[in-house]
């Protein structure tokens, strides 16, 4: 299963299934139904944004405790980060905002 996040406002964006129920789960958006199919109010999104921001920072702090710590980098071996899953997201949510168009999925 793909997600596909759509607005008036940008251009859709998709996601593979993981990566699409991560944003869902730090969006608070986990119950079967808003993960089959939902939306994203304007009322919504300065939260939203902010859980995405604090998820990012989350895990900047994590990689960099375990690079100071020794341990291998994750980016090493080909992980992706948050940060850069989450960085288009981030921009149809900022103009959605802006705009003041929902963000949908599932439909």
């Amino acid at each position: 299963m793909i997600y596909k996040f759509k607005s008036k406002a940008a251009g859709d964006l998709i996601m593979l299934e993981a990566n699409g129920r991560q944003l869902l789960g730090i969006l608070e958006k986990n119950f079967p139904e808003q993960q089959a199919r939902g939306i994203l109010t304007v009322a919504q999104m300065p939260g939203a944004l902010q859980a995405i921001e604090e998820a990012i920072a989350t895990e900047d702090r994590l990689r960099a405790e375990a690079a100071q710590a020794g341990e291998p980098q994750p980016a090493a071996r080909g992980v992706v980060s948050l940060r850069q899953r989450l960085v288009p997201f981030l921009a149809m949510l900022r103009r959605c905002m802006q705009a003041n168009e929902p963000i949908v999925w599932g439909v």
